[in-house]
């Protein structure tokens, strides 16, 4: 088969192995290299860097609306084009170019939560699990029918960044799984998403990462987790904004308004909640890095209990 895969960030970068694993990738599609780190230099892919260091040619077209780039396409003369979070939509135009279409590894169980953050989405609502979908694109968002899916519990205490991987390499599975069947001759059967049950995963908003401390500490608690490694929760503490790394929700609040200092030591920073409390254990000062309760407690000798 001749495959082009298109993808962007280090999520598609398994995907991308698993479909270069027999040698059948002819190009990779990313975004344009973008200003990147302290210095604002233009900075590669994590796709392209894979791409260039397995030697397949790569394409970086702004768009896939103009006829030029999809020309380009034609002439690759693709029989799969694999998408796995390319972060560019795809006109119908291009999803008719490849003989069998468009595959998009997409991480949710289809047709829960559709759009642009999967992964934190399903945390921060306590999902017990999730998983993968190997889907066949069509011009809605993430509306195509499912080919094959993989099921994954989301453990107690995951990390959203810890998900991500998880979910990847899952990913690559059920893509594996998908081409193999299809050099077979045995393409995986089309099932249409079900009406019911949809949800959309709006891309992530740094305003959301700020705590309110009258929400309940569940709900605060699957923010911190699900906002880690980007965009990381915040908060005020006793009069300082600090980041909150890791942390885990008490079932009493002591009968305090939300906000008050509960307890402070080595287990932890416990903030009242409009229900239930908040223990911080990992924080990050301004212009600091990450640190332990005990560590910040050690800086923060002014930490007044019942304040």
């Amino acid at each position: 088969m001749r495959i082009v895969f298109a993808g962007t960030p280090e999520f598609a970068v398994a995907s991308l192995r698993a479909a270069a694993r027999h040698h059948e990738v002819v190009a990779v599609y990313t975004q344009p290299d973008r200003p990147a780190g302290r210095g604002r230099g233009l900075a590669p892919s994590p796709v392209k860097l894979e791409a260039i260091a397995r030697g397949i040619p790569v394409f970086q077209p702004e768009s896939l609306k103009d006829e030029a780039a999809q020309q380009q396409l034609r002439d690759l003369q693709p029989d799969l084009m694999v998408v796995v979070a390319y972060g560019l939509i795809l006109p119908k135009a291009v999803l008719a170019i490849p003989t069998h279409g468009c595959w998009n590894v997409h991480a949710s169980l289809l047709p829960r939560w559709r759009g642009a953050a999967p992964i934190q989405r399903a945390i921060q609502a306590g999902d017990a699990e999730t998983g993968v979908c190997l889907m066949q694109m069509e011009a809605g968002l993430d509306t195509g029918p499912v080919l094959l899916r993989q099921h994954t519990p989301i453990q107690p205490a995951e990390l959203g960044g810890q998900l991500h991987d998880r979910l990847a390499e899952l990913g690559a599975q059920v893509l594996a799984d998908g081409l193999g069947l299809l050099r077979a001759g045995l393409k995986p059967i089309a099932q249409p998403q079900p009406a019911e049950g949809v949800t959309y995963a709006h891309k992530l908003d740094k305003a959301e990462a700020r705590l309110d401390w009258s929400a309940d500490a569940v709900a605060l608690e699957r923010t911190v987790r699900a906002f880690n490694p980007w965009p990381i929760a915040e908060a005020q503490l006793a009069g300082e904004r600090v980041r909150i790394h890791g942390a885990v929700a008490l079932a009493d609040n002591q009968g305090r308004a939300p906000g008050t200092l509960l307890a402070a030591g080595r287990d932890g920073i416990d903030i009242a909640c409009g229900q239930g409390a908040l223990r911080l254990r990992v924080l990050q000062r301004e212009g600091g890095k990450a640190i332990t309760a005990a560590d910040y407690l050690n800086a923060r000798r002014d930490l007044v209990v019942g304040n």
